[in-house]
């Protein structure tokens, strides 16, 4: 009796959008070709009861479907190491409870560093889940002299391989048509994650061996330009000299280049003021408007230049591949304190904020590496603080140049980032030696190659930050100026009162309260008032600032701008003791709540907030002491 062949029904065709995940190493491309795919059409969260960021998009292939599609987290393998690499894995596996399985799994892998980004191909190939290699970076590769055969590629692997350069435009059309050929798509589910420890790990790397025999050639380009640009960057004189006039130009330039279009957003939010005075009558509704809406966050709008200036210079080196060459270099420094150089990115992120430099800390394996980093990760400048010292130092350091070329506002500027990153230095080198852990782990980083940055990529950058900022002001930070107009306009001045109707309000009465605290410091009862709103977040002292200093004033001093008016209220040592109090002080609850989430508990943010107010009083005692000594009030 012959065999009956038995037809397996085919799986149902999908009934929703189909979920394409684009999955690889750190430093393939692949959130360039995400960017690429998507454009604006992205949102970015968290994934559920983590800190980790999730971005998700949309786009439509060239013959009309739609897709949806989420850039995961880096991963070198599924055998997940770090925090990110598990979330890669258990959305890959479809272990995430409310995350769908990716109906196509897009592999992107550095065409010109193959034999490190195969290993993760075959391990997810093991799933069994739809898939296609994008071979990013060609164009780089063919200049290094490396020819990589795709079709042979695709056969020895089972999939389609496709060409991509995603940070030129069209750079994705093969990899659109790929999807487009695997239309219509099933309904599929991934094997266990056994399958994939099914193979060892050293079979899986003679495997790599094998095909990177028959697919690449062995040809080398000899003048390979990124080697000749370590060659200097990576020197051990040269190379922290270019780092460290990096670093001190980009502070110039926050100064210097922001001047213009701070001055027009200004100009913009006084007239605005201007009219609302002129076309309504005197009353609560108007001085809500003038003196707790436009004097409050129209008084931290103003500083969105300068954050954009800045992280316009962070994206750049980022993008074109410095940043882990500033990581090498600073590696000897850094084992100084007992820390391993991977620490340097995470506190790079700290100097845009704090949050995603404690989140970034989850790439470091060594667990009391991790902790010292988070707990140090604060004490970079972040652009929070920008707006306080840029307010600050407008007011009191003249606009001149130092030696014929240097801006004397930037250097102090950048004294004040400098002192940020020495001051976490010891605190890190206190805890290391506090915690027992004195052994420095070898650091091992991969140095992507060299490469212009992409315009797209760093507009996109831009645009998402300009949209967190100002989403801050117009949430945050204005819920809290009407709060503290609310505050500071009620119960109002009895008859017969000398002081403005502020110094008789709610907030003038704890403003003067917590004044017998700060004066020692050199902090008045205004200060005091903007202290308190400013612990949500630090660039609300600015806003609370200029709210408390235009209920303070009268008749033609409400026309001035914020600048002028604490120059002209506020001593020089003064001055100096609020810029040494936001080195240090934890004014950002958000941080604090972060640092809760990623150790799992209450001591360390109870443990950051204390030592760093301890640092902020003493700093600011002995600044305000020293400065009354060396200048007077």
């Amino acid at each position: 009796m012959g065999a009956v062949d038995i037809a397996v029904p085919p799986a149902p065709l999908l009934s929703r959008t189909p979920m394409v995940a684009l999955l690889g190493n750190p430093n393939c491309g692949k959130t360039a070709l995400f960017n690429r795919l998507t454009g604006a059409r992205q949102k970015v969260a968290n994934y559920a009861g983590v800190t980790i960021e999730r971005k998700e998009g949309s786009f439509s292939s060239p013959a009309g479907h739609g897709f949806r599609v989420l850039d995961l987290p880096g991963a070198y393998s599924l055998s997940a190491h770090t925090p990110d690499e598990a979330i890669t894995r258990d959305v890959v596996a479809g272990l995430r409870a409310g995350e769908q399985s990716p109906d196509v799994v897009v592999c992107v892998v550095n065409a010109t560093n193959l034999r490190l980004n195969l290993r993760l191909v075959l391990e997810i190939k093991r799933l069994g889940l739809p898939m296609i290699l994008a071979l990013n970076m060609v164009d780089v590769a063919r200049k290094r002299g490396i020819e990589i055969d795709a079709d042979r590629l695709a056969q020895e692997l089972g999939m389609p391989v496709v060409e991509t350069v995603a940070v030129q435009a069209g750079g994705e059309k093969s990899l659109l048509r790929a999807l487009d050929a695997m239309w219509p798509l099933h309904e599929s589910a991934p094997q266990p994650l056994a399958a994939i420890d099914a193979v060892s790990v050293e079979d899986t790397q003679r495997e790599v061996r094998r095909i990177l025999a028959l697919v690449s050639s062995d040809a080398r380009d000899t003048g390979n330009l990124t080697e000749k640009i370590d060659n200097v960057v990576l020197h051990p004189v040269l190379g922290p000299v270019i780092l460290a006039v990096l670093m001190f130009l980009v502070f110039q330039a926050v100064f210097s280049w922001a001047n213009v279009p701070m001055d027009m957003i200004k100009a913009g939010v006084d007239g605005v003021g201007t009219m609302v005075k002129e076309a309504m009558a005197d009353g609560l509704l108007r001085s809500l408007l003038v003196e707790g809406i436009l004097g409050g966050a129209g008084s931290v709008l103003v500083f969105l230049p300068q954050i954009l200036i800045l992280f316009f210079f962070i994206l750049i080196l980022e993008d074109c591949g410095y940043l882990p060459r500033a990581a090498f270099l600073l590696d000897r420094l850094m084992g100084g304190v007992g820390l391993s150089g991977r620490a340097f990115i995470p506190l790079l992120s700290s100097f845009a904020c704090a949050i995603p430099g404690v989140m970034a800390a989850r790439t470091i394996q060594n667990p009391r590496d991790r902790l010292v980093t988070i707990m140090i990760a604060p004490l970079m400048t972040c652009s929070a603080r920008l707006p306080v010292y840029a307010l600050i130092i407008a007011a009191f350091i003249p606009e001149r140049e130092v030696y014929g070329f240097m801006s004397l506002q930037g250097l102090v500027l950048f004294v004040l980032y400098f002192a940020g990153i020495a001051s976490a230095m010891a605190v890190a080198y206190v805890m290391k030696r506090t915690m027992g852990a004195n052994s420095k782990q070898p650091l091992m980083l991969e140095l992507p190659a060299y490469h212009w940055p992409h315009m797209q990529n760093l507009a996109l950058g831009l645009w998402e930050r300009c949209k967190i900022f100002l989403s801050r002001v117009g949430t945050i930070i204005l819920t809290l100026m009407v709060l503290l107009w609310f505050l500071s306009s009620f119960p109002g001045a009895p008859e017969g009162a000398t002081h403005p109707p502020i110094y008789y309000s709610l907030a003038g009465i704890l403003g003067r309260g917590l004044e017998y605290v700060f004066a020692p410091i050199g902090f008045n009862w205004q200060i005091c008032i903007a202290l308190v709103p400013g612990l949500a977040a630090r660039e609300v002292a600015v806003g609370a600032l200029g709210t408390v200093y235009a209920l303070s004033q009268s008749g033609e001093e409400l026309a001035q701008s914020l600048t002028p008016i604490i120059a002209g209220s506020w001593t020089l040592p003064t001055a100096l003791s609020l810029l040494a109090w936001y080195v240090f002080a934890p004014q950002c609850m958000s941080t604090l709540s972060v640092v809760r989430r990623e150790t799992n508990s209450i001591r360390y943010p109870l443990m950051m907030a204390g030592y760093m107010f301890a640092l902020a009083y003493t700093a600011s005692f002995l600044t305000y002491r020293i400065s009354l000594f060396l200048i007077g009030g």
